[in-house]
């Protein structure tokens, strides 16, 4: 277990040093937490989006784009480089005219993949519940 991580009753305390403190104030997940911050890049849309499109295959940018509907150009450039940052992507340049760059899937970004689907296959399967509750819901007086 790395330093600083604390498990009880099956609750990740923290991961920085000062893990036990935070976790006295009832701060589990401080913004500075690096699960925090790890948890918040896994649960960006365009991450999951991007990870589980380049699970398929590698793809060139603009493909990406094309791809991935509502994506802007701004969002998917900081997210590549955020998920190339984290491990999880490579960038492959070829010196071609026009220069040609490719994205490519990690091998920690399958595993990531991985996790990711029993949630994916949960929001395929459950989709028509959760719309049901949404209307009962939109339904509701005031």
């Amino acid at each position: 277990m790395q330093e600083g991580t604390e498990i009880s009753s099956g609750h990740l305390r923290g991961t920085a040093p000062d893990a036990a403190s935070a976790f006295e104030r009832g701060d589990v997940y401080a913004a500075e937490c690096p699960t925090r911050q790890l948890l918040d890049r896994i649960a960006d849309k365009w991450t999951t989006l991007l990870l589980t499109t380049l699970d398929a295959q590698p793809m060139r940018f603009n493909a990406l784009k094309r791809r991935i509907g509502g994506v802007s150009q701004k969002m998917l450039c900081q997210t590549l480089r955020q998920i190339e940052r984290d491990g999880l992507a490579t960038r492959h340049v070829e010196p071609t005219v026009p220069v040609s760059v490719t994205y490519e899937i990690t091998p920690l970004g399958r595993t990531l993949v991985t996790a990711l689907r029993p949630m994916i296959d949960w929001a395929e399967t459950r989709m028509s519940d959760v719309e049901t509750a949404r209307r009962r819901y939109d339904a509701r007086p005031g």
